[in-house]
């Protein structure tokens, strides 16, 4: 099951056709949550984080346009009801192996940076989230450093 769970997330070719098809969705909707929470973080949900994490969530869920709003749409509806992050990354840290995760806050990282700007918010929440998914501090600031390397942000 766990190959399954990472093929869904980290493999483009995996076809699924159908929203019923993939269990209870609860993978895809608490991954696009920390997205959103994240993306909110700085109070500007910009219409390029929007676009980064929708083309994200398509490509490694391979999800169709219906799909995609409904889980956008669910993922909203539990940010705006949660009261912490834990209820995303409980359901994250079982499902996940380490490399995952870390494949995870690498694309947190990419969305920080959307703008170019780390805002303190930012860097708050993905280091909250990354320590809920048991990532070390020095691997959450290398992660950081790669992804800055690759969109040659200073």
């Amino acid at each position: 099951m766990l190959k399954e769970l990472k093929k869904i997330l980290f493999d483009k070719d995996d076809n699924l056709s159908s929203i019923e098809e993939k269990k209870s969705h609860q993978i895809e909707i608490a991954t696009c949550a920390l997205f959103i929470e994240l993306a909110k973080s700085d109070n500007d949900f910009s219409e390029q984080e929007k676009i980064f994490i929708t083309n994200l969530m398509k490509m490694c869920f391979d999800l169709s346009d219906e799909e995609l709003s409904i889980i956008l749409k669910l993922a909203e509806e539990k940010v705006d009801k949660s009261v912490s992050i834990y209820e995303f990354t409980g359901e994250l840290n079982e499902k996940f192996s380490q490399v995952d995760k870390e494949k995870l806050i690498r694309n947190l990282w990419r969305l920080i940076y959307t703008d170019k700007k780390l805002h303190s918010h930012e860097d708050s929440i993905i280091k909250k989230i990354a320590l809920t998914l048991n990532i070390e501090h020095k691997k959450i600031i290398e992660l950081k450093l790669q992804v800055k390397r690759e969109l040659n942000i200073d």
